[in-house]
């Protein structure tokens, strides 16, 4: 088992009391979906967390960081936030953080999209 797989199988045990969780690859890393809803990520054996302008302050208050990249030299701050350390060493500390995130991903995906303007 190479170490990405054994890191998405402990991701997906600290993850079972949520129920069902997938992860799928993508752009080196993995997703990390509940519920058809993407909660998470798994970029350079780290799990990063979805937030919002409602559970940012809490994962901030934990001492988590952004999830970064670079892209055309700048770097840009994703919605996404490591789980907490303490969080990563039980299911049961892990939960409420997952359910965190599965909320800020689900008001995401209901929010409504900005109205386009038409070009005349």
């Amino acid at each position: 088992m190479s170490g990405n797989a054994a890191i998405i199988d402990y991701i997906r045990e600290l993850l079972a009391p949520l129920g069902a969780v997938n992860a799928r690859r993508m752009f080196g890393g993995h997703g990390i979906y509940y519920d058809s809803v993407m909660i998470g990520l798994v970029a350079d054996g780290t799990l990063f967390l979805k937030t919002d302008e409602e559970t940012r302050p809490q994962f901030a208050a934990a001492g988590c960081r952004p999830f970064v990249i670079e892209s055309r030299g700048r770097s840009i701050e994703m919605s996404y936030w490591s789980a907490p350390d303490d969080a990563m060493d039980a299911a049961a500390a892990m939960t409420p953080w997952a359910r965190l995130a599965y909320a800020a991903a689900v008001r995401k995906a209901n929010a409504k999209p900005a109205p386009k303007t038409r070009k005349r």
